[in-house]
């Protein structure tokens, strides 16, 4: 079985080696082949995976070690693919840094999946999306796509338009959410122990938990009574033990940027950097790092040029970490704990930092894929099949919602693919958010397959979070100037 992963020098893409190789599922996967534009970080991250591997056969927790292969060249590597990951970051985390820059500059939030920021975001990932589909849907017709690029909802929502079914978009902040009301509930509620059943629903990083029915009753307004267990779980501590309570549902945690945007616009603003100019700093150290670090495992003795301006360096000069994987793992550490720092008043808890892993969701559901063992999982699907399009509004998972919009459910999945649960209807408040935000999304999607600069103005003046035609306007003129794919691509009209 083959596996690519596009935007394989991607600094997360050695979480999913190690699932694929610990078998923890059973799923064999004989090569994986990475995929991207950068040539030097897809050389760094192949050192890195092929130190998990070493540190896996040390533990003797190697059990199906795949063969990984490098390529800069997309249908090369999606050739013969069963599964293909989308994972690429069009214009590297400069590109984020730019995205929140110009929304911040306007007053308004600067994130990368919400607000402006994912809009210009999708603006300048989706036509490279739509190549992808194209190239799968050419030389891999068979294969399953999962898409892990953001926004995912919009980007999958375009993917579809070409694969249809056979592109699922994932996402490890809802699962995370679960897992932590069921470690207070002592159930696995994911497993659907003691006949639980969740009721989540929303977009991508827009969803509410509204219900958790154990042994037939739902407990889920107990814990919103109780603030010793609302105290444990990350998502209530974040937007407010009384939001959630009056709310009557646990969210997302994206779902902060959208209650307490003005907090969070201050707090960004009034730190030193970005998030994307945290992390662009942060990766880019750690690549140069760790290329430095290579060459030292390679020539013991032999001074790296600039090692010692590398924030890893001790006084001595020397690296403190003796491998590229060493280093890789505590630059991940870092990674995860300042992860949405700005939306904190406390380090991140350990269990919180622990309790992600988009890899172990991607892992879960290619074996129910490819062996038939039947799984439930949150996932980003059509609110109805891509062929059953023209059925009644009534056989939607959401009716009020357009039949090709990508919705984010629990479904369970198996051999004959993924079949999304019912839920329960939707409150008012929610679907009008849920409406408003997709609308935004699809005219940008619009401009994105047409280079129409009023879609894009559309599209950003009415996003919940701007609702303005003049900031709309600024927005999409700082976002051209910015962006040499924008420009490129709204250079048609």
């Amino acid at each position: 079985m083959k596996l690519t992963i596009l935007g394989g020098g991607g600094f997360r893409v050695p979480l999913v080696y190690e699932a694929m190789a610990t078998g923890a599922t059973g799923l064999q996967v004989d090569e994986i082949a990475l995929q991207d534009v950068d040539a030097a970080r897809l050389r760094t991250i192949t050192e890195v995976i092929d130190g998990v591997r070493a540190q896996l056969e040390a533990d003797g927790r190697a059990a199906h070690p795949p063969r990984v292969t490098a390529t800069t060249d997309l249908r090369e590597a999606v050739t013969g693919a069963d599964f293909v990951f989308s994972a690429v970051r069009v214009g590297g985390a400069e590109a984020r840094t730019v995205d929140e820059r110009v929304a911040l500059g306007l007053g308004l939030l600067g994130q990368e999946t919400i607000g402006p920021g994912g809009l210009a975001y999708a603006l300048r990932t989706i036509p490279v999306a739509l190549e992808i589909a194209r190239t799968v849907a050419e030389v891999a017709p068979a294969a399953w796509v999962i898409n892990f690029t953001n926004p995912a909802g919009i980007v999958t929502e375009a993917m579809r338009s070409i694969l249809g079914d056979r592109v699922v978009g994932i996402c490890d902040t809802p699962i995370g959410l679960v897992r932590r009301v069921g470690r207070l509930l002592d159930v696995d509620l994911v497993a659907g122990e003691r006949g639980a059943e969740v009721d989540y629903v929303g977009l991508n990083h827009l969803g509410w938990l509204r219900s958790v029915t154990v042994d037939g009753v739902d407990r889920l307004p107990g814990l919103l009574a109780d603030d010793a267990a609302l105290e444990e779980i990350e998502e209530a501590r974040l937007i407010g033990k009384d939001w959630v309570r009056a709310d009557g549902a646990l969210p997302n945690e994206y779902l902060y940027y959208y209650l307490h945007t003005a907090s969070a616009i201050e707090r960004i603003t009034g730190s030193a950097t970005t998030r994307g100019e945290f992390l662009a700093k942060q990766q880019g150290d750690f690549y140069l790092a760790a290329a430095d670090v290579a060459a030292d495992v390679a020539a013991p003795g032999a001074p790296t040029a600039g090692s010692a301006q590398h924030d890893d360096a001790d006084p001595s000069g020397e690296s403190c970490c003796s491998s590229p994987v060493d280093l890789w793992r505590s630059t991940l550490h870092e990674r995860e704990a300042t992860y949405m720092a700005e939306s904190r008043d406390e380090e991140r808890r350990e269990e919180d930092v622990a309790g992600g892993g988009y890899q172990e969701v991607a892992l879960r559901l290619m074996t129910a894929l490819a062996t038939g063992r039947r799984e439930r999982m949150i996932l980003d699907v059509g609110n109805i099949s891509a062929d059953r399009q023209d059925a009644p509004a009534a056989e939607r998972i959401v009716p009020e919602l357009p039949a090709d919009a990508v919705l984010e459910v629990l479904c369970e999945v198996d051999g004959d693919g993924v079949h999304p649960l019912p839920i329960a209807p939707i409150e008012l408040g929610r679907l009008g958010m849920m409406s408003t935000l997709r609308a935004a999304e699809r005219k940008i999607l619009e401009a994105a397959t047409t280079g129409s600069r009023e879609a894009a103005w559309l599209g950003f003046a009415t996003h919940p979070l701007v609702s303005s035609p003049e900031l709309g306007a600024k927005l999409l003129e700082g976002y051209i100037a910015g962006h040499p794919q924008i420009a490129e691509l709204l250079g048609r009209d």
